[in-house]
């Protein structure tokens, strides 16, 4: 019951996160997330879960309070001649983009890519995640990858605008293309060779962050990839590592090299284990494929060459690591002990993964139109006014 309620609390701030307008209440939203979130990872009050606990609330803690320095750092620059201060809201800051003073607004936008890129996860500042992410329940990780990990993403989306009203996209693309592909390039080492499942799921997460901050550095048709991707990530992720909790469940054991049989052991937990693996590396026809590709096609039409070659590099090995991983826990030759494992899956354990990889099959076959209009005009609010 008290998860249950720590789990409301956060939906709750993250509700919040959402529908904030104003930045003040932003910061205080995604700083709530943190708190009532952290409580949710020591739940199996294990040492390396105090550690995991510990390393979340003091990183993400340092973000915040960068975070906290850029609103201070946004108030100078909505400061007019005669004294007054534009209101720190979305809305009236790109409104007034003209009347924000640049430098200032610049150095906002730094202090926020960092403190919220510290939440979001993205590279060099991810040390918090794997821990976090693999030591947490699998409820609680699917419910940190799948969601939390956006908000601070849409953090960093609302500096956006505003810098995008104010004609400084310039600059706050080029860090986001960098830091993008800083994450893909750190993820796919540390996927390489990683023995933990659920740490593999959690290099994942860094490496989709990392393409979603790539697709709006970009630009253009970019910022569709990326919103787009992010519903994607999103759905593809609370899959997995649902479908990884009744993999260690049944198996009582995180370790890629222990774990063998699974497709005939759990064969429907095997099934979207597999199935997960294509949806997560982007391979045709899940939402996901779709989605990176929208990005690949936004570098190529702006003749960033360089970007799209070393996006598709990273792909490859982050696909490598993962195959080798997951279809080596799924083929292999379950051991003496294991073939005793009940073969019998509870549905509720098996609907609800499998419901969300359905939504990440059919957004790779048809868009809704509703979708698309939302993801278009959300797409429109980072592109320049300036002529």
């Amino acid at each position: 019951t008290r998860t249950g309620d720590r789990t409301s609390d956060v939906r709750a701030a993250m509700t919040l996160v959402t529908m904030s307008q104003h930045f003040g209440i932003l910061w205080v939203a995604i700083e709530a997330t943190t708190l009532v979130s952290a409580p949710l990872i020591y739940f199996h009050r294990h040492h390396r879960s105090l550690e995991a606990t510990w390393k979340y609330l003091l990183l993400c803690s340092v973000g915040i309070a960068l975070a906290l320095l850029g609103n201070f750092f946004l108030a100078v620059a909505a400061t007019q001649s005669d004294g007054t201060v534009l209101p720190l809201v979305v809305g009236d800051l790109v409104r007034g983009g003209s009347q924000l003073h640049g430098a200032w607004l610049n150095a906002a936008f730094l202090l926020f890519l960092v403190g919220y890129g510290t939440k979001m996860g993205l590279a060099p500042f991810h040390t918090w995640l794997p821990d976090a992410h693999s030591e947490a329940p699998s409820l609680v990780s699917a419910l940190l990858s799948g969601a939390l990990l956006n908000c601070a993403f849409l953090g960093i989306v609302r500096v956006m605008q505003v810098c995008a009203a104010a004609g400084h996209l310039a600059f706050g693309r080029d860090l986001l293309v960098s830091f993008g592909l800083l994450s893909m390039a750190v993820a796919a080492v540390f996927l390489v060779g990683q023995t933990d499942y659920k740490r593999l799921l959690a290099y994942s997460s860094v490496e989709h962050m990392g393409i979603l901050a790539l697709g709006v550095g970009l630009g253009g048709s970019g910022n569709f990839g990326a919103l787009l991707h992010a519903v994607n990530h999103s759905l593809t992720k609370g899959m997995l590592f649902l479908v990884a909790g009744n993999i260690l469940s049944a198996y009582q054991s995180k370790s890629t090299v222990e774990v063998r049989g699974v497709l005939r052991v759990l064969p429907i937990s095997g099934f979207l284990w597999v199935g997960g693996l294509f949806a997560m590396t982007g391979s045709p026809p899940f939402g996901t494929f779709l989605s990176e590709f929208i990005i690949l096609k936004a570098a190529l039409e702006q003749g960033r060459t360089g970007v799209a070659i070393a996006y598709l590099v990273f792909l490859a090995i982050i696909f490598v690591g993962l195959a080798t991983a997951v279809l080596g826990m799924a083929q292999g030759t379950p051991t003496e002990g294991q073939r005793r494992i009940p073969e019998s899956e509870s549905p509720w354990t098996v609907l609800s993964p499998a419901f969300l990889g359905v939504l990440v099959l059919l957004l790779g076959l048809y868009l809704p139109p509703l979708l698309r209009q939302t993801v278009r005009e959300a797409a429109r609010t980072l592109e320049s006014s300036q002529p």
